[in-house]
């Protein structure tokens, strides 16, 4: 069984709609896929739909956003209830608070010389609803000729510590926790952060964290390894995916998949 945990649509920042994300991984010879959007559930039900009768099965997931002490801090909330009370207040407060942030890197660009219209930004989310995402200020980048590519645009631009960069400032960890849990999901905190995740391990997992991202493209290495035994000291569930976000850039969803033996526990969780 081949199954890829991490996979966004034109929901909130990939370049497919949920539809052609299924057709792509069934493609790329997946059996199991999860749909996490950036704060949104509103990929899932199409997902789902689009995979009836299809050799392959749909969990359905949204990737949270929080942040501490100025850094970003993602947790995946897999097998979540879609109606749920706690993130559909969660999603609002998150389409708010991104609206703004996108509106002031914009105009840190703009005190720079880097003009980005409304229109052009307007022009890569897949619509009205759908909240701002860096990448669509990055594509945007682009687009006007400030930037050669999505990753240049981050580098220079939008990335952390760059000029332009402004924390999301969703919520708290312990909040997005909380919001997973009493939506009946499993909170897992997405790409850790190399240099800083055993700082903030302790306390996520007091407020109810249930597991790690530990898989991820290209594959194993000293950080996997790392992840993997903090995941068995904590007792947290190990997770992978490849955080795709579309072809441009040069991967097919199955290039990077885990293995159910890899993530057993969590399938277990999952009834699986």
């Amino acid at each position: 069984m081949k199954l890829d945990l991490h996979i966004h649509s034109h929901a909130s920042d990939g370049a497919c709609s949920p539809a052609e994300v299924v057709e792509r991984a069934v493609a790329g010879g997946l059996d199991v896929i999860a749909l996490a959007d950036h704060d949104t559930v509103a990929g899932v039900r199409p997902a789902m739909k689009a995979a009836r009768g299809l050799p392959i099965q749909v969990i359905p997931a949204v990737e949270m956003s929080s942040a501490i002490g100025g850094k970003d801090i993602h947790i995946l909330a897999y097998l979540v209830d879609l109606d749920s009370l706690a993130l559909t207040a969660l999603a609002r407060r998150g389409t708010e608070r991104r609206a703004a942030r996108m509106a002031e890197m914009v105009e840190r660009l703009a005190r720079r010389g880097v003009m980005v219209t409304h229109e052009r930004l307007e022009a890569q989310r897949a619509s009205p609803a759908t909240a701002f995402v860096r990448p669509h200020l990055a594509r945007a980048l682009v687009a006007s000729g400030y930037a050669a590519s999505v990753p240049d645009a981050f580098a220079r631009f939008i990335g952390e510590g760059c000029p332009a960069y402004v924390p999301t400032k969703i919520a708290k960890p312990r909040e997005v926790i909380e919001a997973a849990l009493a939506a009946g999901g499993v909170p897992v905190w997405a790409h850790p952060p190399a240099r800083t995740w055993q700082d903030h391990l302790p306390e996520l997992v007091r407020a109810g964290l249930a597991g790690l991202e530990v898989f991820r493209p290209p594959g194993r290495s000293a950080s996997v390894t790392s992840l993997e035994d903090a995941a068995r000291r904590h007792r947290l569930l190990m997770t992978g995916g490849s955080d795709w976000h579309g072809p441009a850039a040069g991967t097919r969803l199955g290039d990077f998949y885990v293995r159910a033996e890899d993530v057993q526990p969590f399938l277990a969780k999952a009834g699986m």
